[in-house]
């Protein structure tokens, strides 16, 4: 008996952590306190944006980076510090882009513009200013439209 209820307080201590855990915790910092890896991928690719927030994301175990910039680009860096995602309202820098997918792009649609981008899974998704979203391999090897 005294096992049973031993067995029902754990079960009952993970699931309570479990829980917790897995609602996402976000936290503003100071930009000066997000990792020099984050704040240097900013000042090279957006040089002319000014950071207006800068949150830590727990996402169950794992930590992310939100960076808020001028003009409305978002930006999500997983722990490790890597680039995972770009939302914008307006052309991103070439700079964020790899170049097979830039070129992909401007040879068909060339009157579109990538406002955002980002890996998901194995792949990696972009979003054009006609509300267009394409699935790319990790190499920048074209998969499909997404819908």
């Amino acid at each position: 008996m005294h096992k049973m209820k031993l067995v029902k307080s754990a079960v009952f201590f993970i699931l309570s952590m479990v829980t917790t855990l897995s609602f996402a915790q976000d936290k503003v910092v100071p930009y000066s306190q997000v990792p020099s890896e984050i704040r240097n991928y900013v000042t090279t690719h957006f040089p002319k944006h000014s950071v207006i927030q800068s949150e830590i994301d727990m996402e169950g175990l794992f930590k992310q980076y939100e960076i808020n910039l001028s003009e409305g680009v978002e930006l999500k860096f997983n722990n490790k510090n890597a680039i995972i995602e770009i939302e914008g309202k307006s052309k991103l820098p070439n700079s964020v882009i790899p170049e097979k997918i830039r070129q992909y792009i401007a040879k068909n649609y060339p009157r579109n513009v990538i406002t955002d981008w980002k890996i998901d899974g194995n792949n990696q998704q972009i979003g054009l200013d006609n509300d267009l979203d394409l699935e790319f391999k990790m190499n920048g090897d074209f998969i499909r439209i997404d819908s």
